[in-house]
């Protein structure tokens, strides 16, 4: 069997329900810039490419619009569903983002969540200027984790360094703003960026690290990082919690 962990499609399995439950959820007021930004339309049809266990398709659904979730994981396609069970305009397939499954023309918006960095760029640019209508829009989101903002951030990217397997080697942070523009060009690429935050007990706190793809999930390293966390929580806890900032990147753009 492949190791998951050079697998990007299966990187995710064993985390969909701590994914599902402890990354941070989407503003609405995503909505709101792009309906400004790109003229979003609850009629618009969008694909939600690497979407993951639905938060990102959850605000566009909310919006009133039909949202069809590409997702090549089982495990995080089947949260999904679950996830946004409640929203009859929402449907999955079993695509990636260089072969999503949908037919050519059949979407105004292209969005992505925190899941851009797992793809490969000349290939899903083609494929979503495929499925894309004219004058389509690609829309590429990041929580950026503000790691230097308060001394607890800085103390927990420390600690997730420590403790990971190759954050090093997958971050999205490897993604840069050359490579974006590259993505969109020769099209002018834009950029919206927002505020977002999570605040945490510390079993939310174990959930979120524990959905990351680069901690470990068993082993020695595992249970020394497990056994370290309590402290790290409650030297930086206030009242119960500490607090994630994240700084919301939104990249959008025409590819046709």
């Amino acid at each position: 069997m492949a190791d998951p962990g050079s697998n990007p499609i299966a990187r995710f399995s064993d985390r969909a329900e701590d994914y599902a439950k402890y990354r941070p959820r989407y503003s609405h007021d995503i909505v709101n810039a792009l309906r400004q930004a790109c003229g979003l339309q609850p009629e618009h049809v969008i694909a939600d490419v690497g979407c993951g266990p639905g938060m990102l398709a959850e605000v566009f659904l909310a919006n009133g619009n039909r949202v069809i979730g590409v997702e090549p994981n089982r495990e995080m396609r089947v949260a999904g569903e679950k996830y946004l069970a409640a929203y009859p305009n929402f449907s999955t397939v079993d695509g990636s983002a260089e072969a999503t499954t949908l037919t050519a023309g059949s979407v105004a918006f292209v969005v992505v969540g925190q899941a851009f960095h797992w793809f490969r760029p000349r290939e899903a640019r083609t494929e979503f200027g495929r499925i894309l209508k004219p004058g389509g829009w690609a829309v590429l989101v990041w929580h950026d984790r503000d790691s230097q903002s308060t001394p607890f951030l800085h103390a927990y990217e420390a600690f997730v360094r420590q403790h990971s397997t190759d954050y090093e080697r997958v971050t999205h942070r490897l993604i840069n703003y050359a490579t974006l523009q590259h993505f969109f060009g020769p099209h002018k690429m834009q950029q919206i960026q927002q505020h977002n935050q999570q605040r945490l007990d510390f079993d939310g706190l174990r959930g979120r690290l524990l959905s990351s793809s680069y901690i470990p999930r068993s082993g020695e390293g595992h249970a020394a990082m497990i056994a370290a966390l309590p402290q790290l929580f409650s030297t930086y806890a206030v009242d119960d919690h500490v607090v994630l900032d994240y700084e919301t990147k939104i990249y959008y753009g025409h590819l046709d």
